[in-house]
């Protein structure tokens, strides 16, 4: 068979020109968005591994100039306690006098020159200088009463004094270690120790490197730039500023805030911090960002904070950014060069297996049709065969389920039933006895009575065992009930709880025989009778009213209770299996579903309207057999 040429007609010029135009449009913005989004990820990866180098080398770096700062700190903390091995000292304190102060100033000037500290001078325990390294000096402490600096207070009372502050005598800086000396175990004066720490922001400063020390209050003491000095790493709240400025630890100085522009904190100890560039030595940028390291200082409540900037390492990590997105461009224009030439053969070779297959497709298709035609018609029987099978399923699964809900409903009318037997049970044990009784004193007219008695219990057992086998029978979809029988025999099974919670029942019903199975009927009844007895417990006058009328040769049921009705978001799921509004124990959630099932099946309907006035109104419609001429109205007995 040959095949139509008209079958494989190029495309209209319109219709062909359009996916390479889209192509060319949204191509190489994608390429571009590619590119930088390569070049971006580059960057960040690059900038990643090395702020995690630059924190290794930094640590190392960290670590050696703390054990400096250290080292620095603790050549000093021994000279205050030599000075309990002077006795002119303890003669001074005990009892002072004018050449006493002369030899110890002269001791205190020379022990300051050796040690290259910045003074040394002993107080009393009232905190007023007795004797100073300094005391040729205009600015000398001899005499000044230090009693509210915190070196003072901590020593005199026994402990180690490290203090560091501005002098409130020439407003200069320096480190303080107080020492309390002892006399017999008793405390009689405070030596203290004044070091400068300058030399240590000066080696800095040659090493070009960026670091500074803060101390227990935030406040930086130490700084290889000038600017950050004095200055809080924290925010100082009211209560510390006014307890530093009552101290005078820093003298007068305003102690402003070193606010950086930005702050992420990368690991515990280590930020990236971003602070105005300083425009006298940096002109070419505005902001300049720091890896800050942070580290404790032993023996001291101090921190030193080394500060590596990221410039040079974010400068690198652009670079590698660039080459990355370069060779992305280049690989990109490469491979798409490559697409191209692959697509120009590909559309030969095409071109040419389409002309030679042409003929076999068309003569395919046709086979595949007539075979897809075939496999149509058998498919369209198996899903006949599977309607009615599943016709067949769905009603044994109905059945099955009725009888559940019967069986449900029994079992939750056990109790009201066991009540309702027991009683009779009770009654019966107690005559039979009596009748023994009077038999034998031949009381032959009260035995007859009890025996009388005696029958018309068993007869009322007898009704209850009868309801309830006639209830759990399986019915038919179709067949015809008597609507009085199933109100009777629905209201003979309730019997027990319509005990329990009374309700005033108002009855408007005619004889009618409807085209439905006995027990369904009753069953629908039970459920519909049951739930209106259950929604009326709380109710302190409950009434149930049963109206029965004929429209359009159908019969019209009506169940209605003046319990507190259904709430709107119930309403949307009253008829759906398994929801129950009743607690767990009490119901299945599946009276109203099966009753609904049961009527359309029978060819009726079961619907709930919600009145105005309240409570809940359930409208049974079944077909009608048989009925009289007269029709009820409707709630009448109301």
């Amino acid at each position: 068979m040959k095949c139509d040429p008209s079958l494989y007609r190029a495309a209209p010029p319109s219709l062909a020109v359009k996916p390479r135009l889209i192509r060319q449009l949204f191509l190489p913005p994608l390429i571009l968005i590619l590119v930088i989004a390569m070049g971006y990820g580059a960057y960040r990866v690059s900038e990643h591994y090395g702020i995690q180098n630059l924190s290794e080398s930094g640590a190392r770096q960290l670590e050696l100039h703390a054990r400096t700062v250290e080292s620095e700190i603790s050549k000093y903390t021994y000279l205050p306690s030599i000075l309990e091995l002077e006795d002119s000292v303890g003669q001074l304190l005990t009892e002072p006098t004018p050449q006493l102060q002369n030899q110890v100033n002269s001791y205190l000037e020379g022990l300051n020159r050796r040690s290259r500290s910045r003074a040394i001078y002993v107080l009393d325990t009232t905190g007023r200088v007795m004797a100073t390294s300094n005391w040729r000096d205009s600015d000398s402490y001899q005499g000044e009463d230090l009693s509210f600096r915190a070196y003072f207070q901590d020593a005199v009372r026994g402990q180690p004094g490290r203090f560091y502050g501005i002098g409130t005598t020439i407003g200069e800086s320096g480190y303080y270690l107080a020492h309390g000396l002892e006399d017999k175990g008793r405390i009689i004066g405070v030596a203290v120790v004044k070091v400068r720490l300058e030399t240590l922001e000066e080696r800095w400063q040659r090493a070009r490197l960026e670091a500074f020390v803060s101390d227990e209050n935030g406040i930086i003491i130490l700084s290889s730039d000038p600017a950050r000095r004095l200055k809080s790493v924290r925010p100082l709240t009211p209560t510390i500023k006014e307890r530093l400025a009552r101290s005078l630890q820093y003298y007068w100085w305003p102690l402003n805030e070193l606010v950086p522009l930005e702050r992420q904190s990368l690991t515990e100890g280590v930020e990236e911090l971003t602070f105005p560039a300083n425009a006298s030595v940096d002109r070419e940028h505005t902001q300049v960002s720091y890896l800050a390291q942070t580290r404790p200082l032993s023996d001291t409540p101090w921190h030193l904070t080394l500060l590596t900037p990221l410039e040079d390492l974010r400068r690198e990590a652009a670079n590698q950014g660039m080459l990355v997105a370069v060779a992305c461009a280049l690989v990109t224009f490469l491979l798409i060069a490559w697409n191209e030439r692959r697509k120009v053969i590909a559309t030969r070779l095409a071109a040419r297996e389409a002309l030679e297959a042409a003929n076999d497709e068309l003569e395919r298709k046709i086979t595949e049709r007539t075979e897809h035609l075939r496999a149509s018609n058998e498919r369209l029987k198996a899903q006949i065969r599977e309607r009615r099978q599943a016709e067949e399923t769905l009603r044994k699964a109905q059945d099955e389920l009725v009888q559940a809900g019967k069986l449900a409903a029994i079992g939750q009318m056990s109790t009201s039933i066991a009540h309702e037997l027991n009683q009779p049970l009770a009654a019966l044990r107690t005559l039979s006895g009596n009748t023994v009784r009077f038999l034998e004193r031949g009381a032959l007219d009260t035995a007859t009575t009890n025996l009388r008695t005696i029958n018309d219990l068993v007869d009322r057992m007898g009704r209850i065992t009868a309801s309830l086998r006639a209830f759990a029978r399986r019915g038919e979809d179709k067949g015809q009930a008597q609507l009085d029988k199933a109100v009777d025999a629905a209201l003979q099974l309730l019997a027990g709880r319509l005990e329990t919670s009374p309700v005033k029942l108002h009855r408007d019903l005619a004889e009618a025989t409807l085209g439905i199975d006995q027990t369904r009927l009753e069953q629908i009844l039970v459920n519909l009778i049951g739930n209106a007895v259950d929604a009326m417990q709380a109710q302190p006058q409950a009434e149930l009213w049963l109206v029965g009328q004929v429209v359009d040769q159908r019969y019209r049921l009506s169940v209605r209770d003046n319990g507190p009705g259904v709430d709107p978001e119930a309403r949307r799921h009253l008829f759906e299996p398994f929801f129950t509004t009743k607690p767990g124990d009490q119901g299945l959630g599946l009276g109203l579903t099966l009753s609904a099932s049961l009527a359309a099946a029978a060819g009726g309907s079961l619907s709930a309207e919600h009145p105005d006035d309240g409570g809940a109104l359930f409208i049974l419609s079944l077909p009608l057999l048989d009925h009289p001429a007269g029709q009820p109205d409707p709630y009448a007995s109301t």
